[in-house]
C-alpha cells in the first residue's frame, strides 16, 4: 500500500477546516484510507540518520496516510483534497475537459517504426497558463515518482516525463537510435553525454541505477526530440536538460512512454488530471495528437466520463442494508461518483465515472464505494442466511500431523525462501538441460541473483541452512514441508503449486539408514503399509525400487513406490552437490509429493 507525506498545516488550509489528530484519523478511516504516522522532516531525519544530520531541518507537521493501491488519483496533495471536499460536501465533483488549443494547432508526438523493439507506445498532453508553487512544484514531481513505482512497476510499464513547452518547438518525433547516436545534455549537468556514457555515469547514481536494466541490454535506446533536434528525454531514465521544469514554467508538456498503452492513459489522465486545479482554465487539458507509427492518429488524453447502470436492491443485498436509491445516488456522488436516480419504481441509478477513477471496472466496485460512504461501522451485523462449517484444507491437516511426528524423530523443521537463483536448482544439484529449463517458472525482472526463480524443489533451501549451520554439532537432521512450483501448460496459468516434503540428515557418515527410518515412520503416520513379499498388500502399500538422479550418489539412490506410483524419491546425495553448496560432509535426503496421498 502506497504511503503519501503531507504538510499538516498545507492540508488543513485546503481543506478549509482545522482538525484534531483523532479528528482527522477519523475522517481517514470515513473514506476508506488511514492515517499511518505523524512525524516531521527533523524527525525523520533523526530516525535515519542521526541527530546531527537533522539541524536546521523543518519540524512542521507530515502525516503520512496509507492510499489504496489501485486509487492513483489519492497519491498527490491535490487529488486527495479534492476527493475529500467531495467527500464532505464542500463541493461537486470537478468536470475535466479537453480544450482545443488557443491557436488552434495541436502539438503533435511523432513516432516511428523503431521504437516498436523497445517501448512501443507514447501519449502526451499540455497543461496551460499553469502556476506552481514551491509545495505545489514538489507535489507534481513526488506524483510522478509515486506513479512510477506503483502502476509504472518501476518504470518498466511507464515512463513520465514533464517539459517547459516554452524552451522547446514542436512537432515532437519519438525515436529509437542506438546508443553511439544519442548525445545530449541531461538534467541537472552541465556538458553533453552520449546514452553510453550516460549509462556510465548513472551506474553510480543510488536512485537512477535501478532503471538502467531496463534497456540496457537493448541495440536501440527510446529518445524524444523537438522539431530542432533538441532532446527532451531518453525515457525510461533521465530527461533533458533544456526543457526542465522551473516554477516559472507556465505551459507543460507530458509526455509517457510505455510497453502498456492502457497503463500509459491511466497514468496521463492521473497526472494531468490532478494538475489541472493549477491551471488558469481550471481542469482544462489540452490534447496532443500522437501519430502512431503505422500512420494512425490517436489524440490523448480522452478524458472520457464512463457510465454504469446499478440498481439499489443489487447494492442493498450486497453491503447488507436497506437504502432508498436516492440515498445511494448521493452517497456515490460523495465518492465523485455523480449520480441520478433514473427509474424510482425500479431503483435504477445512473453512476458517471470520471476519467480520475480507472479503479472503478465493474458494479463491484461501485458497491463498495457505496459501503465505503455509508460507513462501515454503520453497517448492521447480522447472521449470515447460509449456515456452512470451516473446516481445514487436507493439505495443511496432513501438514499439521506431520510436522510433530518428524520433530518427535530427531528433525527440526525449517522454513527456507520460496524463491531461489537458478544454479540452486539446476547446477548445483546436477539437474541441467531443457527438461529442468521446462520445469522452472523463471522471475522476468528479479532483485538478486538470489531469486531468479521459483523453487522446483525443497533440497536446495535444505542444503543452503545446513551450509549456514556448519558449526553446529553433527548430526544436522532438518526437514520442511511446504510447496513448489512447476510450469504446466495445462494449467489456466501455466503452472501448479505441489505440497511436499523434503529431509537431509547431515553427520560424518551418510546415514542412508536415517532418511530411510524417517521415511517408514512417515508412512507409519500416514497408514500406508509395507509392501514387501506381503501379496495382501501388493499395489496398495509402499516400496523403494533402485533408480539413478544425477543429484545422488550412483547406486545410492531409490524411487518410492505408493499404491504403484512414484511420489519421491530417497538416497545419498552425490559429493559434486555436497561441495556446490559447500559441504563437507556426507548427507542423505528424501523428497516426497504429499499430495499423492490426500488426492487419491
Amino acid at each position: 500500500m502506497p504511503t503519501i507525506g503531507v504538510n499538516r498545516d498545507d492540508l488543513f488550509k485546503c481543506l478549509g477546516e482545522t482538525y484534531t489528530e483523532e479528528g482527522f484519523d477519523e475522517l481517514c478511516f470515513q473514506y476508506g484510507i488511514e492515517l499511518d504516522e505523524v512525524t516531521s522532516e527533523k524527525e525523520q531525519i533523526e530516525k535515519e540518520q542521526g541527530e546531527s544530520k537533522a539541524v536546521g531541518a523543518s519540524d512542521a507537521v507530515i502525516y503520512k496516510i496509507d492510499i489504496p493501491a489501485n486509487r492513483y488519483d489519492l497519491l498527490c496533495m491535490e487529488g486527495l483534497v479534492q476527493a475529500l471536499k467531495v467527500f464532505l460536501k464542500k463541493e461537486p465533483a470537478p468536470n475535466y475537459r479537453c480544450v482545443a488549443p488557443i491557436n488552434g494547432v495541436k502539438q503533435q508526438i511523432n513516432v516511428t517504426p523503431s521504437t516498436q523493439q523497445i517501448r512501443p507506445f507514447c501519449v502526451g498532453a499540455v497543461l496551460r497558463n499553469i502556476t506552481f508553487t514551491k509545495e505545489g512544484y514538489e507535489s507534481f514531481i513526488d506524483l510522478q515518482d509515486k506513479l512510477h513505482h506503483n502502476i509504472g512497476r518501476r518504470r518498466t510499464l511507464v515512463s513520465i516525463g514533464t517539459h517547459d513547452l516554452d524552451t522547446i518547438t514542436g512537432p515532437f518525433t519519438y525515436d529509437a537510435q542506438t546508443p553511439a547516436d544519442i548525445k545530449f545534455v541531461s538534467l541537472n549537468q552541465t556538458k553533453e553525454h552520449t546514452a553510453v556514457e550516460l549509462m556510465e555515469l548513472y551506474s553510480k547514481d543510488s536512485h537512477l541505477r535501478a532503471f538502467l536494466p531496463i534497456i540496457q541490454d537493448s541495440p536501440v535506446y527510446p529518445i524524444i526530440r523537438d522539431s530542432k533536434g533538441v532532446v527532451l528525454s531518453m525515457p525510461p531514465i533521465i530527461n533533458g536538460d533544456h526543457s526542465k521544469i522551473k516554477l516559472t514554467t507556465k505551459n507543460v508538456l507530458v509526455e509517457i512512454t510505455a510497453t502498456d498503452l492502457t497503463k500509459a492513459k491511466v497514468a496521463l489522465d492521473t497526472i494531468v488530471t490532478m494538475f489541472s486545479c493549477h491551471c488558469e482554465d481550471k481542469f482544462a487539458v489540452e490534447p496532443v495528437d500522437i501519430v502512431c507509427h503505422d500512420g494512425t492518429v490517436m489524440e490523448t488524453p480522452s478524458l472520457s466520463y464512463r457510465q454504469e447502470s446499478v440498481t439499489a436492491g443489487n447494492l442493498n443485498s450486497k453491503i447488507g442494508v436497506d437504502l432508498k436509491a436516492e440515498e445511494i445516488a448521493e452517497l456515490l456522488t460523495k465518492m465523485c461518483l455523480r449520480s441520478e436516480v433514473t427509474n424510482v419504481e425500479k431503483g435504477e441509478i445512473l453512476v458517471t465515472i470520471p476519467p480520475t477513477r480507472s479503479d472503478v471496472i465493474h458494479a463491484c466496485d461501485i458497491v463498495e464505494d457505496c459501503a465505503i460512504a455509508l460507513g462501515f461501522d454503520n453497517i448492521v451485523q447480522t447472521f449470515p442466511r447460509s449456515v456452512t462449517v470451516g473446516g481445514q484444507q487436507l493439505s495443511m491437516k496432513m501438514s499439521e500431523r506431520l510436522r510433530p511426528e518428524l520433530a518427535g524423530a530427531g528433525f527440526t523443521e525449517v522454513l527456507t525462501f520460496s524463491l531461489c537463483s537458478s544454479d540452486d536448482v539446476g547446477k548445483k544439484m546436477r539437474q541441467v538441460g531443457k527438461e529442468m529449463e521446462n520445469l522452472a517458472v523463471q522471475i522476468s525482472n528479479p532483485a538478486t541473483l538470489e531469486f531468479q526463480v521459483v523453487r522446483t524443489s525443497l533440497l536446495p533451501g535444505l542444503l543452503k541452512t545446513v551450509a549456514s549451520n556448519r558449526k553446529m554439532p553433527l548430526p544436522i537432521k532438518i526437514f520442511e514441508i511446504q510447496e513448489v512450483v512447476l510450469k504446466d501448460n495445462s494449467r489456466e496459468t501455466g503452472a501448479r503449486n505441489e505440497r511436499r516434503i523434503g529431509a537431509v540428515c547431515y553427520n560424518k557418515l551418510p546415514g542412508f539408514e536415517v532418511i530411510h527410518g524417517l521415511l517408514d515412520r512417515i508412512m507409519q503416520i500416514l497408514e500406508v503399509k509395507w509392501e514387501s513379499n506381503n501379496p495382501e498388500y501388493k499395489g496398495k502399500g509402499y516400496c523403494i525400487k533402485s533408480a539413478e538422479d544425477p543429484s545422488y550418489f550412483p547406486g545410492r539412490c531409490a524411487e518410492i513406490y505408493v499404491r504403484g506410483k512414484v511420489v519421491g524419491k530417497l538416497g545419498v546425495l552425490h559429493p559434486e552437490v555436497i561441495s556446490n553448496f559447500d559441504l563437507v560432509c556426507p548427507a542423505s535426503a528424501l523428497e516426497i509429493n504429499l499430495e499423492s496421498f490426500y488426492m487419491s
